[in-house]
């Protein structure tokens, strides 16, 4: 078995056993992934598989996109690609109560969504979280290794969600209101929740990648925007000033403060360098719950609700945009 088998999970879903085989059409067609643990899982799983063959390719061998949304229209040159199949997790590890619905509805969410309180963790909670953003720290690590030129969002997939099964951890985003994926991947004017599918990454993209881990039950979230190959002034500039968003933000956490006063931050310091704050998704609370109070807007006069207290534990996430308000 070569190394680079070693740490595969079997795609047949609920086997999570160690893979050695690899579909050999899928290699013949570049397609990253598709591995399974015996020739009786590759045979059990060769009627939906197989779809996966029929992915288009040019006459230079070139994977090309294609577009389920035929009457969407965009607002920039990038386009969806095909996906490859979920990834599996393997039964020992702990998962979230949507992980297995057929919906994906988080119903722990749901009971507690029309309530603004925000949960207070004790000492033993407040320490599960931090191992498990420790952790998810760790797998995005793993993306910054590899994340180049020529490299597919679905490779960013399988790596995220290998590094999570080596970590004992279930990857948040699978199955979520039943998204597909094991992380989010949002290329150039995706704002997020970008969906990893076949399109290799090229030469002045930026992509963020969106990773979120479950360990023991608490959700750990963060995420990065890359630089691909050699970007613009301006993007190099609107990933900067994003990050100094952040960090001004991140400062100005303490007991007392307003959570609504983070989004005046955020907003101040993005328009005073000509972009803008998109108001469409904010940051959340987090803990056993994915997302849950409070809600924290990255915009100013915003209206959230609630004040910082020592054991609250949330995401402040701005999106900056170089265009308008609108998405």
């Amino acid at each position: 078995m070569s190394a680079s088998l070693a740490n595969r999970t079997c795609e047949t879903a609920g086997c999570g056993s160690q893979a050695n085989l690899q579909c050999p059409t899928c290699i013949k067609l570049d397609i990253p992934g598709s591995y399974f643990c015996s020739q009786e899982c590759f045979k059990g799983n060769w009627s939906t598989h197989k779809a996966l063959h029929k992915v288009g390719q040019n006459s230079n061998g070139i994977i090309e996109p294609f577009n389920p949304w035929p009457d969407y229209v965009f607002t920039g040159p990038l386009r969806p690609h095909r996906t490859s199949p979920a990834r599996t997790v393997p039964g020992h590890i702990q998962r979230p109560d949507y992980a297995d619905h057929p919906d994906g509805t988080p119903l722990s969410e749901q009971s507690v969504k029309l309530s603004s309180h925000i949960k207070v963790l004790n000492d033993e909670e407040q320490e599960q979280m931090k191992i498990a953003c420790k952790l998810g720290r760790e797998v995005l690590d793993e993306v910054a290794l590899m994340i180049d030129v020529g490299v597919t969002t679905d490779e960013i997939d399988r790596v995220v969600h290998e590094a999570c099964i080596e970590r004992e951890c279930y990857p948040s985003p699978l199955n979520y209101y039943k998204y597909p994926k094991s992380c989010c991947t949002s290329i150039n004017e995706v704002i997020c929740h970008g969906i990893p599918d076949m399109r290799a990454l090229i030469n002045g993209d930026i992509c963020n990648v969106d990773v979120t881990v479950c360990h023991r039950g608490y959700h750990g979230d963060l995420n990065e925007t890359f630089f691909i190959g050699n970007v613009s002034k301006t993007a190099e500039k609107l990933v900067n000033v994003t990050w100094e968003c952040l960090e001004k933000a991140i400062n100005a956490v303490q007991p007392g403060e307003k959570y609504r006063e983070l989004g005046n931050i955020i907003h101040k310091h993005a328009q005073s360098n000509g972009f803008s704050v998109v108001r469409s998704y904010c940051g959340h609370g987090i803990h056993q719950l994915f997302h849950t109070s409070p809600g924290v807007p990255h915009y100013a006069k915003n209206k959230a609700v609630g004040v910082m207290k020592p054991g609250h534990t949330f995401t402040i996430e701005p999106m900056i945009s170089q265009g308008n308000l609108i998405i």
